[in-house]
């Protein structure tokens, strides 16, 4: 029978489940789909007729969506709801709606132009070391090397240099900068790359890896720890830091940087003459 009055108001309050956080979902935040055990981080997100959808990528590359529901996801083994986020953490100036005001500056700090589409690629390019280094140069300056048409490429390894530019080729309209991780006098790299050729520049900085280009603070550690000769590098990064495995590591630390800001002077500084360099000429 029901109570036309409503509840006894001595009787004992009813308990309330404790209410689930939201929380935004920023791309590359790592989470958890409760209902399926699958885990990655944040790439994008898409929309469906039964609302807005996540893409989470795994540790092996694979990708799936979910639909973000209550409560749903799991983060550090916590339920929370992910929520769509209104503004671009990654923006030096950028937001990730159109309500938001339009960037002024790209993340590399340069003054923002007008959308439009990426510039006809330049015979000039630039190489690069590794497909970290490559994903680094597009996250910081990606609008940059598009609104003048230059091309990253990986050499997947800088013992691979002599080959790589015997078919590309240069010349005084097909210029090649080269990125070069630890750059230093005595150095396997500084010997690789003596000589070149007068259509190649060679810039680099000091750094061991790619990674420690990146600022401690950014990826929030003190320092970046100094690991033993014979022992591969980013392995002993992330032993001691508890990163877990290289492809955890590496997600960490493309995490901690949004802008030029969170980089090392040495690596601006040479990936801005590079840029100069391979747009220099008097090409078309």
């Amino acid at each position: 029978m029901s109570d036309r009055y409503g509840r006894d108001v001595l009787a004992q309050p009813r308990r309330t489940k404790p209410r689930v956080p939201e929380v935004a979902a920023e791309l590359d935040l790592v989470a958890e789909d409760a209902a399926t055990g699958f885990c990655g981080a944040v790439v994008g997100y898409e929309k469906s007729y039964a609302g807005d959808l996540v893409r989470l990528e795994d540790r092996r590359g694979q990708t799936r969506v979910f639909l973000m529901l209550p409560a749903a996801f799991l983060i550090d083994g916590k339920p929370v709801t992910l929520v769509k986020p209104k503004v671009a953490r990654a923006g030096y100036g950028q937001a990730a709606t159109g309500a938001a005001p339009a960037p002024t500056r790209t993340a590399s700090g340069s003054r923002a132009v007008p959308k439009q589409r990426a510039r006809t690629a330049r015979a000039s390019r630039i190489f690069v070391e590794g497909v970290h280094d490559a994903t680094l140069l597009e996250r910081v300056w990606g609008d940059d090397l598009r609104v003048e048409g230059v091309v990253v490429e990986s050499l997947d390894g800088l013992d691979n240099l002599d080959d790589a530019l015997a078919d590309f080729q240069p010349g005084p309209h097909r210029r090649a900068g080269v990125l070069v991780d630890h750059l230093v006098a005595g150095s396997k790299e500084a010997r690789l790359t003596e000589a070149v050729g007068e259509h190649v520049l060679v810039c680099g900085h000091p750094y061991i890896d790619v990674w420690q280009a990146v600022k401690p603070a950014s990826v929030r550690i003190r320092e970046w720890p100094i690991i033993p000769r014979g022992t591969d590098w980013k392995t002993g990064i992330c032993t001691e830091l508890g990163w877990g495995t290289p492809q955890d590591g590496w997600r960490r630390v493309l995490a901690g940087v949004k802008d030029f800001r969170d980089l090392e002077v040495p690596i601006l500084r040479s990936v801005e003459e590079l840029i100069d360099f391979v747009t220099a000429t008097d090409e078309a």
